[in-house]
């Protein structure tokens, strides 16, 4: 099912299987959420784990060649007199904000093993889980 032809039911099935994040959440409840979105990944892209397994295997983690830090200060989000990340955070609720964290940490475990960067989209999903740990 493409995401263009979502019902509003499953919308609402969505959400009662991955309810947003509580703002008052433990740190324990973290790894709930992370542990929910990795076997909602493998679902999506596997059609077993023994397939998962062996695809995990042959990802390329490595990072050779890289000088820019492509993970914690790409230097296209840091042109201006203010950092892109910074930016967001102003313009949003503190609860749009912490969506929009969560959303990106998605975002790059989804797609980590389509674009040939494996590590990097992994070192950027843990990052922008730091900063939504950080904003707990």
């Amino acid at each position: 099912m493409s995401i263009n032809d979502a019902t509003p039911a499953d919308w609402d099935r969505l959400r009662k299987q991955a309810p947003a994040i509580d703002p008052t959440v433990d740190e324990s409840m973290m790894k709930v959420y992370i542990d929910m979105s990795n076997e909602e990944l493998t679902s999506y892209m596997f059609d077993d784990e023994e397939a998962a397994a062996l695809a995990l295997q042959e990802i390329d983690w490595s990072d050779e060649g890289s000088e820019e830090d492509v993970v914690n200060n790409p230097d296209h989000y840091n042109t201006g007199n203010v950092e892109c990340i910074e930016a967001i955070e102003e313009s949003m609720t503190p609860e749009a904000f912490r969506g929009y964290l969560k959303g990106n940490c998605m975002k790059y475990l989804w797609r980590m093993s389509y674009k040939g960067k494996a590590k990097e989209d992994t070192l950027k999903a843990q990052w922008y889980l730091n900063r939504l740990i950080e904003t707990l």
